[in-house]
């Protein structure tokens, strides 16, 4: 299956693990050097009191896509005993819950 980066971000990304919907890609990693792809970027979690700043960005390895569907993406993501994800945040620190 071949698709565009464009039709990529228009496909929201949910977790098969709780149903949470994670947003819309924002960027995808790729490894420059071999041309493979590493994985997909999300928008982080947005409270109320920071919908307005830019906030952290949570990486979804590629081993983590379960399906890439005609309208969603399927994602695998666990959260720890703290709830916190196995996934990387990007673009500034991890808050504690």
């Amino acid at each position: 299956m071949e698709t565009s980066f464009l039709e990529l971000r228009c496909k929201e990304v949910v977790n098969v693990v709780d149903g949470r919907r994670l947003g819309h890609i924002v960027d995808i990693c790729f490894n420059l050097q071999t041309g493979c792809l590493l994985g997909i970027v999300v928008p982080g979690e947005k409270s109320f009191w920071n919908v307005f700043k830019s906030g952290m960005e949570l990486f979804i390895p590629i081993s983590q896509i379960v399906k890439v569907g005609e309208d969603a993406i399927l994602v695998e993501i666990f959260t720890t005993s703290n709830n916190q994800t196995t996934s990387y945040i990007m673009g500034g620190k991890k808050k504690d819950k």
